[in-house]
Order: structure tokens, then sequence, then C-alpha cells
């Protein structure tokens, strides 16, 4: 879809009745073509303007997940795509059709008159570009109850799920954290599970017995295994708590850390203007190799290397030794010593599952749960759902894996819910992520895992590029910077299910 920003109002006639709705003329017809998106004014409030054919759409303009101008998104038939995190929404509806965002946009009345458009819309529902959507309550006579392992996204969209689609049951969500879900799924305080029985036991000696059990038990950071791993201001980023520690810690002292994974890259971003020097150790040659590759992990390099950052790439830590029990010095492999403060360790995502050690429920190697496309576990009536899965991914041909994004835990807490309510409905999504570092975002959407090939568009030099990541010739995935919102339209191509070869990729 094109799309093109309104700068300044239409003129425009405004009634307003006693009810606070607002009508007001927005353009003429023949203003804005096919497929076209486009931010007008009413009553002082941006509306997004789509037309579809010959109908026209009006809706919320911002996306209610970080505020991008949706008149620069992507538009597939209905499906209108939010060019930064990915998210979709119904253009007839306003409805959510795939996240990281949890709510929806408000829809307008659209009518035209002798070639004018005129929108009509309540005041309040202009004032906010966010809608929630309906959702039952809880009825006593109604004695099921939906036990949700875990206070992540994957849980949160479980529990508001269930409600949307008219489950009027008790929803118990257990969680070890203090705070109400938020953006990182998170370890559970569960002990054990009885599925026989279909009953949880937790560590405060309680338990609760469930009709269906969702297990969103998130993954924890993975630990070191080197001497002195255990002194003190040696951390890891879990929670907002953390965050705050590590800032306060790291504030004009000498910072390392350990692993030049996202959490690793994005804590070095934002603490190289308050650390006195910031080091990090990697196996690898490039930050995130494994995932972005060579290419873009050099530009993250340099971008980093420019701010001060120092890397100690294709090194392994061997030691962390301390003073008064208080961590003072990193060792390499190598020899090398640093000055260590503060240790933030970013080595990767452990499953938490090791509450289900002693049970039938089927794992794979790494401790994640294996489930299939309606997030079933291998044991009746209990689901799994977010990082501590491993699931069939249709751009890897159906193999399972993990994925750890925020908006892949969305969909599969959403999954599980109409499943739990036997409505059958299997995971259909692309996966998309971010990373933000010095005020730039590298959009990233699909599956690129074992790609064998890549095509470069645009300038690493320059940091504006588009990288394509290939497997047995087609794309399985794409990056970018500084390229909004191809990777948006690249989802919905892939979304879609159509093949995009190395030669349309060039």
């Amino acid at each position: 879809g094109h799309s093109r920003d309104r700068g300044r109002p239409l003129p425009a006639s405004i009634n307003m009745d006693c009810n606070d709705t607002v009508t007001a003329e927005v353009c003429r017809e023949d203003d804005i073509g096919d497929g076209e998106l486009c931010e007008v004014m009413v009553a002082g409030y941006p509306v997004l303007l789509v037309r579809d054919k010959m109908e026209f759409s009006a809706l919320g303009s911002r996306c209610p997940h970080h505020d991008a101008p949706l008149s620069k998104g992507v538009l597939r038939g209905h499906r209108l795509r939010c060019p930064w995190h990915g998210s979709c929404f119904n253009i007839k509806t306003g409805d959510i059709e795939e996240y990281p965002s949890l709510d929806c946009l408000p829809c307008f009345k659209v009518t035209v008159e002798d070639g004018k458009v005129f929108v009509t819309a309540k005041k309040k529902d202009l004032e906010s570009s966010v809608r929630v959507k309906d959702m039952s309550k809880r009825c006593l006579l109604n004695r099921n109850t939906m036990l949700l392992l875990g206070g992540g996204v994957a849980a949160l969209t479980c529990a508001e799920t269930l409600r949307q689609e008219g489950f009027t049951g008790r929803i118990i969500m257990a969680t070890k954290e203090k705070h109400a879900p938020y953006d990182k799924s998170k370890l559970t305080k569960a002990v054990s599970v009885d599925f026989q029985k279909q009953k949880v036991h937790f560590m405060d000696g309680s338990s609760q017995k469930y009709n269906q059990l969702l297990i969103a038990t998130g993954g924890h950071s993975s630990f070191l295994k080197v001497p002195g791993a255990d002194l003190q201001n040696v951390c890891h980023l879990q929670t907002p708590e953390d965050a705050s520690k590590v800032l306060e810690l790291a504030s004009g002292k000498n910072l390392v850390i350990v692993g030049a994974s996202f959490v690793g890259m994005e804590a070095a971003a934002f603490l190289s203007d308050k650390a006195a020097a910031i080091s990090v150790v990697e196996k690898q040659e490039f930050p995130f190799q494994k995932t972005l590759g060579p290419q873009v992990g050099g530009v993250v390099l340099k971008m980093l290397q420019s701010k001060g950052v120092k890397f100690y790439m294709k090194k392994e830590l061997h030691e962390l030794k301390g003073k008064d029990g208080k961590v003072a010095e990193a060792i390499l492999a190598s020899g090398e010593k640093l000055p260590a403060d503060v240790v933030v360790v970013g080595i990767g995502v452990t499953p938490n599952s090791a509450f289900l050690k002693d049970t039938s429920i089927a794992k794979d190697n790494s401790g994640a749960i294996l489930v299939d496309l309606r997030m079933q576990t291998n044991i009746p009536n209990v689901f799994a759902a977010g990082d501590v899965v491993s699931f069939p991914v249709a751009l890897l041909n159906g193999d399972h894996s993990s994925i750890h994004h925020q908006q892949v835990a969305e969909a599969h807490g959403s999954i599980a819910a109409f499943n739990m309510l036997k409505k059958q409905k299997e995971l259909h999504t692309v996966p998309f992520f971010w990373t933000t570092m010095l005020g730039r975002s590298i959009h990233y959407a699909g599956c690129g895992k074992g790609y064998t090939d890549t095509v470069l568009k645009g300038s690493l030099e320059q940091q504006k590029f588009l990288i394509f990541y290939l497997k047995d010739g087609f794309v399985t995935a794409a990056a970018s910077l500084n390229c909004d919102p191809v990777v948006s339209l690249i989802a919905e191509v892939l979304y879609l299910g159509e093949k995009i070869s190395k030669e349309e990729a060039e």
C-alpha cells in the first residue's frame, strides 16, 4: 500500500451532536487511491483513512504497542501491518490479528456523499488510539479451572483470549514475579505437577487442581560455569530490579559483559555513556552471529566500538576473581585480565522446566517442552507456550525450534486459549523481533535458522541496509536498519505463504 501523511488538517465541516459524536468531512473520494493509507484530522485528532477497492475504513492512527504511525504501515487485503514491530490489525474491525500489540484499534464510521468522505466518531474514541476487546466476566456457577503457570506475556494473552472467547470459569495465574505481567516471561514457583490427579504443588506447600493447565514458565538466563561465578555483582538481567541494580553498579565503574547476545549488546549500548569502561567477551567472531550473521554483527560491532566499547572476540572467560566477596577481575583463557566492578551475563536462555523432571511430559535435549501447532503437549489437558517450548516452525518446514521473542510468546498464549476451550485453532505466525541500540532499531522477520546464503541490499557502511537470509534457494528471514517498513512487507509476504527466490530477493 502507498502511504501519504497529511501534515495539516484538511478543510473539514464538523458537526457535533449531544452524544459527543463528531461528523467531519475529511477529503474528497478521489483524493485517496486504492490500497492507500492516509492520515486525516477529525475534530483535531489524527485518524487513519484506508481505501480498499471501493470501500473506506477509518481507524485509530497509532499502533497501541509503541505509538508507531500506521500511515507508514503495509496493507495486504484487509490486514494492516505496523511498520515498526509487525503488529497486524483488521481494517474492517480494528481487531488485532498479529502481536506484539495487545490491544485493538478504535474503528469509525465512514460515509460518502456527493464525492465527499465523512468520518463519524465518538469524542472519547478519538482521544485514544487503543480499544480493548470485550471480555466475558467470571460466573461463580462455572467450576472449570484454567491454571496458568507463569506471569509473562504468553500467560497474559492466554488469560485475555479465554475471557474474550467467552470463558466464565476460574483463571488462576501462578508466578514468582512481584509484578503484573510485563514484557518478559519468568520462572513460576511451581515445585511439581501431578498430571494423573490434575494437580500442581507449590513451594509454600499449597496445591491447586485444574481442568486445563498452561505451562508458560519462560526461560532464565544461562549460568556461567567458571570459578567465581557466584561472586557479588555478577548479574543476570531478568527483572526490572536487575536492570536498576546493573545501572546503579555500573555507573562510573568497569563493566564486563559476557556474551555478545541481544541482552549483552543492548546493555552495552545503554551503558556506553554511563560506565567508565565496557569490555565484551564473546566466543564468536561477531555479535549475535548465529541469528543475524557476520554482516549485521559487524555493523553492530562498529556502532558500539565508536562509543568506546572494547570487544574481546573469539575469546573465552576462564575465571572471575574477587575482593571481599565482590567481583574485581575477569581473567580470559588467553591470560588477559580485565578490571571488573560488575559483570553482566548474557550467554543464552535455559527453559524453566526443571520442576517437570520426574514427569512423562515430552521435552527436547535443551529441556524445552515439545508442543504441536495447537500448543498441546503429549499429556491431555496440558498446554505449553512461550520461551519454555519447542514448536513446529512453518519456515523450517515444520521442524521443531525454540524462538524467544515476545510476539511469538503472545501468539502461543492466544492459540493455547482457543484449544483449551476446544475451539480447534492452529498457530500461523511469522516471528518478528527488533533490537534497539544507540537510538537505532534493527528489525527482523522470519526464521533464518540454518540459512546457507544471504542477499544484501543497501550499504552496511552507511548503516542503511536490508539483508535476506536464504535456505534451499528461498528467503526464510530478513533484517533491516533504517529501511522501514520493508521488513513488515516481507513478513506479510511470508505470512501469506508466498515464496521469495534468490533472484527476486536480488
